[in-house]
């Protein structure tokens, strides 16, 4: 809940002080380690349309790559900062490069979003990185 809450005051923040002209969009880079099949990666994009839907949310776009397990977002940065966007992830419930994920967005996954060492991600045998048809 604290992190939902400072990024939405750090959202707010970065609003009001941003000017005039609107700034070109950014593009960061962030490393998530239970983000390595098509169940996450489905449930995190339904999340962002959410926050993107947002009125002035600052994101813009994205692209999953999981066979890397990143994601490369693109924000506003008058209107959002990389450290809000990782925020955003977490509170999905996916880490963010060193950043853990909110503890309550996490227990609600399903079990192959979870991190390799609470028995998530690829098992073997099974390809996760394509879904079934």
């Amino acid at each position: 809940m604290k992190r939902i809450i400072s990024a939405l005051l750090l959202t707010a923040a970065m609003y009001c002080t941003a000017g005039a002209q609107q700034q070109k969009p950014e593009w960061v880079t962030i490393k998530s380690a239970n983000l390595k099949c098509w169940e996450c990666k489905d449930r995190l994009e339904k999340f962002l349309l959410k926050e993107k839907g947002l009125t002035n949310s600052g994101i813009a776009g994205w692209k999953i790559n999981l066979l890397q397990g990143e994601i490369r977002v693109q924000y506003l940065p008058n209107l959002i900062t990389p450290e809000a966007v990782r925020i955003t992830l977490n509170n999905a419930g996916f880490d963010a490069d060193e950043e853990k994920a909110e503890p309550d967005a996490y227990k609600k996954l399903p079990p192959a979003c979870k991190r390799a060492e609470d028995g998530g991600g690829p098992q073997k045998g099974k390809s996760c990185h394509v879904p079934p048809l």
